[in-house]
């Protein structure tokens, strides 16, 4: 199988989106473009389904697709539901129906043989049960039913008419059947957009072990991480290829940029210096030639292009906080969430300074809890206890605004009504909204506008405690890199919602996971719970689980390794400590012997109490060092 665009162009009306593309899938290969948000590449995806969107782009090779060995490209956006009167798991099944006919035939040709063995049918019965394999007959429907359960579905949606589910849940149906018909290239547009965390994981082995092609656009780069082996970026209307997956493309990004930098200015420094002695000389009859030699050498460089720097064009915000919160930030003892019905009972404790990601299967309770903590939502029963000081402020995934009709300066003016024209267009700037920007109405803004007003309000609040519900949903890799650092940096407390694996990693220290029946509370990161997840019993029925190493699981090594790595990393805190002391104590022995200190009685005393004081919190810290030191276990 082989496609192949070689220059190609995108235009729209008198726009030109990409102006030069040069894009090949191979057999079984798995590709991802990259890009910022309106960079074309759902455009590009599109054009892959209709060629007639391509016209010739700006290289110097002649325009032109080549296709072999394609009898169906998949795409997003091409399903729809003829009958929603029929139900899921009868829609599901339209994707086997090859398979399902063969059985038919092969219980049918059982049948005959009952009645007849002639050697005919037993050639048709064995030929037919050969295809039947191939086609993946004995394991379809483990595949259907276990892709059925990973996207949230349940076995009673199964029966229920695809008129009775949601817009939501009908695209995930729609996406279902498209990756279960197995087309020879597949296009998916932000497939995990929509899935929760288990959905995406399923999804991503499952592609990784597509035997066919896949084309992804998205901004997950962990799970781009895991499946694919080619990038294509787009930027400033060109296709740039890279081998590897996202993190290879990143690196060799930099490096192709640096060497391109390094030799374009090598380059330019060597013109300047062959133009300086041509223009010495070339007037002077003995070293004219010499002097032309120097300019025919400039003109049979083959000249390197400066390298157009990286579109890093993003928010750039600080979230300071005004006032600080005490230590206890939150408490939640047996907290019950929920509408008509409780859905979850919570127990935990929240400190300054500490960054919970709360993650787990959609509709079971995530956003519910966020809503719960801010007010929105009143507690079915428990407690909920802030601590002191506390002021917080909640993102909404939903971005509902009170006023769509403002716009954006108008929100942000209504909202800081202290604020000066110059101070309210600043601010706007840092969040991406310059020039006639600030006048568009907030229903005209896109979902990433939205988000950007939302995070510009929030962060100028100072708020001491975040409550965050999706932020990333709608940015870009640079917008997600960019909130990643703002959050990194903030000195207050974080809770948030989340299925991006990779953000969730990067930011929280404590993870709060959502499962049927069940809540665990984990103090560590995901990476780490991952790890901890793996060493669980399957089949432990409490409804909350405290991951604490010490409590339980003690004999199990990655418990071990994580409590001391904690013993470890205090032990090191009072080295650094005992060192502090030493070196003041160091000081303070020299200041005794100056000859001011020597003669006044009353400081030199002062000075040796300091010292002594000083060996006293050595010992005590020498000896907690000790006790910490009997902890480790191998």
């Amino acid at each position: 199988m082989n496609y192949k665009i070689v220059n190609g162009a995108i235009s729209y009306g008198a726009d030109t989106i990409l102006e030069e593309i040069n894009f090949e899938i191979k057999d079984k290969e798995k590709i991802a473009i990259v890009g910022r948000n309106g960079s074309g590449k759902t455009s590009f995806l599109k054009s892959l389904i209709d060629n007639e969107m391509l016209e010739e782009g700006i290289g110097e090779n002649k325009f032109s697709i080549y296709k072999q060995g394609i009898n169906e490209i998949g795409y997003l956006k091409q399903i729809d539901f003829e009958d929603t009167s029929t139900t899921m798991l009868d829609e599901i099944l339209k994707v086997y129906k090859p398979i399902i006919q063969l059985e038919q035939k092969i219980n049918k040709l059982e049948n005959k043989l009952q009645e007849s063995s002639s050697q005919e049918l037993i050639q048709d019965y064995t030929e037919s049960l050969e295809k039947y394999e191939f086609f993946g007959g004995y394991t379809y429907k483990k595949e259907y039913e276990t892709a059925i359960k990973k996207f949230g579905f349940t076995k009673e949606d199964e029966s229920k008419k695809i008129s009775q589910f949601s817009g939501g849940q009908r695209t995930k149906i729609a996406f279902l059947k498209l990756i279960l018909s197995k087309p020879d290239i597949l296009l998916l547009d932000e497939p995990t957009n929509h899935l929760d965390i288990s959905a995406i994981e399923w999804l991503e082995k499952y592609l990784k072990n597509y035997s066919k092609s896949v084309v992804i656009v998205s901004h997950d780069r962990m799970f781009l991480d895991r499946i694919v082996n080619k990038v294509y970026e787009i930027e400033y209307g060109t296709m740039t290829e890279y081998k590897g997956n996202y993190t290879a493309f990143e690196e060799q990004k930099k490096i192709n940029y640096e060497k391109q930098l390094k030799d374009y200015e090598y380059q330019q420094a060597e013109i300047k210096r062959l133009q300086a002695v041509a223009d010495r000389f070339r007037y002077k009859p003995t070293k004219a030639k010499m002097a032309l030699s120097k300019l025919k050498k400039i003109e049979q460089m083959t000249i390197i292009e400066q390298p157009n720097k990286y579109d890093l064009k993003t928010f750039h915000a600080n979230c300071d906080i005004k006032t600080e919160s005490g230590k206890d930030v939150l408490k939640v003892k047996d907290l019950e969430i929920g509408y008509d019905k409780p859905i979850a009972k919570i127990s935990f404790s929240l400190y300054r300074g500490q960054k919970l990601a709360i993650i787990g299967e959609n509709g079971i309770g995530k956003s519910t809890l966020l809503k719960t903590i801010n007010g929105n939502i009143e507690k079915i029963s428990g407690d909920m206890e802030f601590g002191y000081h506390v002021k917080k402020e909640y993102f909404d995934q939903q971005m509902e605004f009170k006023n769509v009709e403002n716009t954006v300066f108008d929100e942000i003016s209504t909202t800081f009504p202290n604020l000066t024209t110059t101070q309210i267009r600043t601010l706007l700037g840092t969040f991406l909204f310059t020039g006639e920007d600030v006048f568009k109405k907030i229903k005209m803004l896109s979902g990433g506008e939205k988000s950007r007003l939302q995070l510009c309000k929030i962060f100028k609040k100072s708020p001491n405690l975040l409550l965050l519900d999706e932020p990333t949903n709608h940015m870009d890799i640079i917008g997600k890199e960019s909130l990643e650092n703002i959050l990194k940096d903030y000195k207050g407390t974080l809770i948030f919602v989340s299925h991006d694996r990779y953000f969730v990693n990067k930011i929280a220290d404590l993870i709060l996971e959502f499962e049927k029946g069940k809540v665990t509370f984990f103090d560590g990161n995901y990476e780490e719970f991952t790890r901890y997840k793996e060493s669980l019993d399957e089949d432990n029925e409490n409804n909350i689980i405290k991951a604490n190493p010490k409590e339980k699981n003690t004999n199990n090594q990655y418990f071990k390794d994580k409590q001391n790595k904690k013993i470890q990393n205090k032990m090191n805190k009072i080295e650094q400590d005992i060192e502090l002391k030493e070196s003041k104590i160091k000081e303070l022995e020299k200041e005794m012997l100056e000859e001011n200190i020597c003669t006044d009685y009353i400081k030199s005393a002062q000075l040796q109490e300091e010292i002594q004081n000083l060996k006293n919190e050595i010992e005590e810290k020498m000896a907690e060092w000790e006790k910490l030191s009997e902890e480790i276990t191998l």
